[in-house]
């Protein structure tokens, strides 16, 4: 039973990919993306559950692509940790819009723009009823944001993972190439490693599984999902778990 009374989680972490606000266009901030993503926020946040949001920023930058074409890693990382923040900032504003008091943290020190990260005032500002949104991955380059998310979900005690994509949930194939394919309702974690799913890079996996951290992926985009998700509708995506 949590701390709402009914409700099977407490507090999650929301991981969402830079392109998430980009819309269409795959690029760039789009401000009605943004009113999207913190409606959604809105509606969790009424369920008197706790939320932090990790978010990338492959909308801005990616680091890898620029790496291959010759660019120093660790400084391709690095701006990418830097668009994170940017991103950060936009959905902070957007939120905050809707009467919801918001903080930014960042692994990259940036004093005059957002707190720096630290895990018990991330943990005060959630049970305080803020929204924190975690931001500059986990200020090292070579980390993934799903290596932050899972990460920042352990540090933070979460209840579970929700990771925001466009597919409603975690299907044997890809449905958008096979029509065969046949959509997991719940899967541990062996079964995910045994039939090579995409679910998150291996490091950030393998830290899920390390510390029995739940993983829900939904389309984030539909959307009902996720309210339906948190409240335990077990028809809603795919759960995760050991």
């Amino acid at each position: 039973m949590s701390a709402n009374g009914h409700l099977p989680y407490r507090r999650v972490l929301l991981k969402l990919s830079g392109e998430a606000l980009a819309g269409d266009s795959g690029v760039g901030i789009d401000p009605e993306m943004a009113a999207y993503i913190a409606q959604r926020v809105s509606e969790v946040h009424d369920l008197r559950i706790q939320v932090a949001i990790v978010i990338g920023g492959g909308n801005l930058w990616r680091g890898e692509p620029a790496a291959k074409l010759g660019m120093d890693r660790s400084t391709a990382d690095h701006m990418g940790m830097i668009a994170t923040v940017m991103n950060g900032l936009a959905l902070q504003d957007a939120i905050e819009r809707l009467g919801i008091v918001t903080r930014v943290q960042t692994a990259v020190e940036m004093n005059s723009i957002a707190e720096p990260y630290i895990r018990l005032r991330a943990i005060r500002h959630m049970e305080k009823g803020r929204v924190v949104i975690l931001t500059g991955g986990i200020g090292s380059p070579y980390f993934t944001t799903d290596s932050a998310a899972a990460l920042r979900a352990s540090e933070i005690h979460a209840d579970v993972i929700v990771k925001a994509t466009k597919v409603d949930g975690v299907y044997s194939a890809d449905p958008l190439t096979n029509r065969d394919a046949t959509r997991y309702c719940k899967l541990d974690y062996q079964q995910v490693l045994d039939q090579q799913l995409r679910v998150m890079d291996t490091t950030a996996f393998t830290l899920c599984q390390e510390n029995a951290m739940p993983i829900i992926v939904l389309d984030f985009w539909n959307p009902q999902d996720l309210v339906k998700a948190l409240r335990g509708d077990t028809a809603v995506g795919t759960i995760i778990s050991a």
